[in-house]
């Protein structure tokens, strides 16, 4: 196998899977049987897919989550979507090199009737919002269908490997997220009125109130009586110079390629983006052995956690605030990126331009609702509901909520008597949907004696793992709210069971234990990445909450807790006037330098909008300085959105340009959407397809 897979990993098992063969433009290559072909191919070091027809642009994965085409291959004959294609033995994948070649004449086929399928309740998408309004309708034995697109549930849960904020009773805090999303899949399984549907993709919602599936190679047509949309989120995307190279990613992408499929898709990123989505892709990159050149955000500061920022600024991530992604260089995929600092107004500071040799760029700068099916709908009076991302983005644990309430709701619309839907459940949702508050530092305890946690979470976020999980009651969270401050109770003491800095999703406590020397205190400090880094009588740098180095220690002991698994504790002694400043291990010494400055100012209007289609920005200006307010105008002029992804990526990106071309969007026509939401071979239609799993 290919040294692009991750054979270890420091959370996360590698499975035994069956090796097979398939042939890649007439080589034969390996994989395992049923991984994703995209991710077969990349482990195999094949990151172009093929190239463009119009300007022979290369094309590779993007969001390796079936919402756009730039994954296209050929395979045994016919254009598929390659991240969303079950590897098989033998296959004969080629690239696709300009417009595909249609099929000659074929032979007579069979053409079957389409069944028509009822049922109460139909769930799109297998997420924690999906997953956990199907659990309310399966404990009342509501006749339930509930598809996802992928080959397992649990949605974005699936590709994250670390422990969820929270709270420990209401959303699994202190779980890590593809955990959660097993123990609700496993919950899930006791419900018989409840069926599950994977690798089952909804296509278009009717007018005649039907639903149209693709389960596998064959389409199915669903009646349900109320339909539930929680389809997730998918990634926003920018416009610069570069934007459509082999090798801009976005997050989710990259995790699922990392996390899911455990292929080793880089050597080194670079992330533009500084939310929680950013932040954590840039740590879930560290765990899978890659380097983290930065993380750059274009606000002043982070829009995550701090803890969050925390965690990859004591790993030796540099972080830039005030910064943007200029452009991102290279022939047939990405070989470098330039940054530059912005001004008040937004701009860029000429002079400020730095250079970095990486492979990857890593998009993380929001998300869009997943939303279609919900309003299309509505448009043709069907009963809907969201939850989840379709509804609002925030965090998986919000839409866990999400999903109860609106699971229930559904229940009471179908006539069941399910009583008061508890009215703390709005406001545990509204909570954990909150905002990061204000940063604020709460000191540790003067003492120098016995033994004590030290708390380095100085932002209010909805968590409260350590106050749970605490023996003696010790550790209380401020004010008596989930969103308050951790702060230790001295008076009730401590007994050093580590719990508090085992369970802590931020890695934000450590504890200080003066009993065996008060002048040297043993530290433990929690760490999630490569064992090795950290072996007994290893010196390692320790760093403070600011990242700032206090100095290199030996490694006494690593502790290992079964009820925190992926979690060490690191142990060393230090001096004393520096133990409580100590908050993590720096991994990543080597700091990247600029390999020197961008000379060429890129044209802005050289930046690809529509990818499916390659319409500029430049194109598309013109456009709508020549007069044009009306983005089915626009589409038919320019062909931006046309493409074969339904202009998922490129709508936000073209209303972005009106906006910036002082026009209102009041003033501007939407662009009309129609089913169908996802290609569909036509034949599908007709009853002609293999068997349901593909």
């Amino acid at each position: 196998m290919s040294t692009r897979r991750i054979e270890h990993h420091p959370i996360l098992e590698v499975p035994v899977r069956k090796e097979v063969t398939f042939n890649w433009n007439g080589a034969a290559v390996n994989g395992y049987e049923g991984e994703m072909l995209s991710s077969a191919l990349i482990s195999n070091g094949v990151d172009i897919f093929g190239h463009h027809p119009k300007d022979n642009s290369p094309q590779g994965i993007f969001c390796a989550n079936g919402q756009c085409a730039q994954c296209l291959v050929i395979c045994n004959g016919k254009p598929i979507k390659s991240c969303m294609t079950p590897l098989i033995e033998g296959m004969e994948v080629r690239s696709v090199e300009g417009l595909p070649e249609a099929p000659g004449e074929d032979a007579h086929v069979e053409t079957h009737d389409i069944p028509v399928s009822d049922v109460d309740v139909l769930v799109i998408g297998g997420g924690p919002a999906g997953l956990s309004a199907s659990l309310e309708l399966g404990k009342r034995g509501v006749s339930t269908l509930l598809i996802d697109d992928k080959d397992r549930l649990g949605g974005k849960l699936v590709l994250q490997t670390h422990k969820f904020f929270g709270s420990v009773k209401d959303s699994f805090a202190g779980t890590r997220g593809y955990h959660i999303g097993e123990i609700l899949a496993h919950e899930l399984s006791g419900h018989d009125s409840v069926k599950v549907w994977t690798g089952t993709t909804a296509v278009g919602v009717f007018s005649d109130g039907l639903v149209g599936l693709m389960k596998g190679d064959r389409y199915h047509l669903i009646r349900p009586k109320k339909l539930l949309v929680a389809a997730g989120a998918r990634e926003r995307m920018l416009s610069f110079p570069g934007n459509t190279l082999p090798g801009v990613y976005g997050a989710g992408a990259f995790q699922t390629i990392v996390n899911r499929d455990l292929v080793r898709c880089s050597e080194r990123i670079l992330i533009i983006g500084g939310g929680n989505v950013g932040l954590i892709a840039g740590y879930h990159a560290i765990q899978a052995g890659i380097e983290v050149v930065g993380l750059v955000e274009a606000l002043p500061q982070v829009g995550g956690y701090k803890v969050h920022a925390d965690k990859l600024s004591r790993l030796g991530v540099p972080i830039w605030t005030g910064h943007t992604i200029v452009a991102a260089h290279g022939d047939e995929r990405v070989e470098s990126v330039t940054i530059a600092k912005l001004d008040d107004s937004w701009k860029v500071i000429k002079g400020t331009e730095r250079r970095f040799e990486v492979d990857t760029v890593l998009i993380a700068v929001g998300l869009a609702e997943v939303d279609e099916f919900f309003h299309k709908a509505r448009e043709f009076n069907i009963d809907v509901f969201s939850a989840g991302d379709s509804q609002e983005i925030a965090e998986a644990s919000a839409a866990m909520f999400s999903g109860r309430i609106e699971g229930l709701k559904i229940a009471r619309s179908l006539g069941l008597d399910i009583g008061e839907i508890p009215p703390e459940w709005n406001e545990k949702m509204e909570i954990l949907r909150s905002k990061p508050g204000p940063i604020k530092k709460i000191e540790a305890p003067d003492d120098e004696q016995g033994v004590m946690p030290v708390i380095h979470c100085d932002q209010e976020i909805p968590c409260n793992p350590c106050s749970s999980v605490c023996p003696k009651g010790s550790i209380n969270m401020e004010g008596g709210t989930i969103t308050g401050l951790p702060w230790f109770d001295s008076e009730k003491g401590c007994i050093g069971c580590l719990s508090c800095v085992g369970i802590c999703p931020g890695l934000a406590i450590t504890l200080v234990d003066y009993r065996d020397d008060p002048d040297r205190p043993t530290v433990t400090l929690p760490y999630e990445v490569w064992r090795d880094e950290v072996e007994v009588g290893k010196e390692v740098p320790v760093l403070d909450e600011d990242g700032g180095v206090l100095g290199r220690y030996r490694v006494d002991r690593v502790v290992s807790d079964p009820r925190f698994p992926g979690t060490l504790m690191v142990q060393l002694k230090m001096e004393k006037g520096v133990a409580k400043k100590a908050a993590g291990v720096w991994l990543q010494e080597t700091v990247r330098d600029p390999s020197g400055l961008y000379e060429k100012e890129p044209l802005p209007d050289e930046a690809i909008i529509c990818r499916c289609e390659r319409i500029t920005a430049g194109e598309i200006r013109e456009a709508i300085r020549g007069g044009i307010r009306d983005m089915n105008h626009l589409k038919a002029v320019t062909r931006a959105g046309m493409g074969s992804c339904g202009s998922k990526t490129c709508r936000p990106m073209i209303q972005r340009i009106f906006r910036e071309e002082g026009i209102d969007l009041g003033e501007v026509t939407d662009r009309t959407d129609r089913p169908l939401f996802v290609e569909v071979p036509l034949g599908a239609f007709a009853g002609v397809g293999g068997d349901d799993d593909g």
